[in-house]
């Protein structure tokens, strides 16, 4: 409850780029076009893994995911934040700042943790070969997935259902383009050493150990490759995994950069530039790696192409 003194907060005022009020024309363009390319990049690959017989492979399965994952991350914020940067702050309900919350994170650790998924199919790819087929099948990967589902979904439920019980009173306006997790809790006036620590090991259970998981599969991918005795063996190989590398260094390299960074004074309000990184560019990137290095998916793109014209 709050005190006599203070409101309770029931709209939360999100300041947005107010430093960059005079780029904002500018600013807004580029992230509006940014967000097409990503829901037309993103759109494609899943049209393509659903209708192109070639493509319906365990790795572009679970592509199809991660281009799903991406276009509801990016539009659970960037709607908003194209609004915000064209009246230069935005005004959200309490409850639409909680779902927004709760959507980035459930949306953001998935990803996570389907790559560390997508890392074990490339290591039975490389290092199982024969026995690839044999085991990932089409009823294990959609039981990866789901699986994956319904870990993120429990645990971030439980820390939704954390700060939904916390007191909000007085202050309602935060440095951010959306609710993320840090700008949010400083808002609070109740005591938040349990959900920190709560939140810490939600960190480790769907971040770390899907990284810690990814690195050792890598380790004995690069260990089956470097016993190839063939230079065209090798590069072969790893052609198979070179896509899906790139993927997990541009999504770990962002999560890094935004939320391992040691803190400082200014580092909520660095983080609010540095989130772009995550919700625009890695979106962003994830079709264009797929579409530049990957021949199946030129290949499914010139069907389309024939196909319609």
């Amino acid at each position: 409850m709050c005190e006599e003194n203070q409101t309770q907060v029931t709209q939360i005022r999100l300041l947005g780029f107010q430093s960059l009020h005079k780029y904002r024309t500018l600013l807004f363009i580029v992230f509006l076009l940014t967000y097409i390319f990503i829901l037309g990049g993103n759109l494609l690959i899943i049209l393509l893994v659903s209708i192109i017989d070639h493509l319906k492979t365990p790795m572009f399965f679970f592509l199809k995911h991660l281009s799903i994952t991406d276009v509801l991350l990016t539009t659970s914020v960037v709607p908003v934040m194209l609004d915000i940067i064209l009246v230069e702050e935005g005004i959200l309900s309490f409850w639409g700042c909680m779902i927004q919350l709760l959507l980035f994170a459930l949306f953001g650790y998935f990803q996570c943790s389907l790559i560390a998924v997508m890392s074990y199919d490339r290591y039975l790819a490389i290092c199982h070969p024969l026995r690839y087929s044999s085991m990932m099948i089409p009823a294990l990967c959609l039981q990866l997935v789901f699986g994956v589902w319904i870990l993120v979904s429990v645990l971030t439920t439980s820390e939704f259902l954390v700060i939904i019980q916390f007191n909000f009173c007085g202050l309602n306006s935060i440095d951010h383009f959306f609710c993320d997790f840090g700008p949010v809790i400083t808002l609070t006036t109740s005591d938040t050493s349990i959900f920190l620590l709560q939140d810490n090991v939600i960190s480790v259970v769907l971040i770390f150990f899907p990284f810690v998981f990814i690195v050792v599969t890598y380790a004995c991918i690069f260990y089956t490759i470097l016993k190839i005795p063939s230079t065209l063996g090798k590069r072969k190989a790893f052609s198979t995994c070179s896509t899906h590398l790139i993927t997990v260094g541009t999504y770990y390299g962002t999560l890094i950069t935004v939320y391992i960074i040691p803190p400082d004074e200014s580092s909520l309000y660095i983080n609010k530039y540095r989130s772009l990184l995550y919700l625009v560019v890695t979106p962003l990137m994830n079709p264009i790696i797929y579409s530049l290095r990957n021949q199946e998916i030129k290949r499914a793109v010139q069907k389309l192409t024939i196909y319609i014209f």
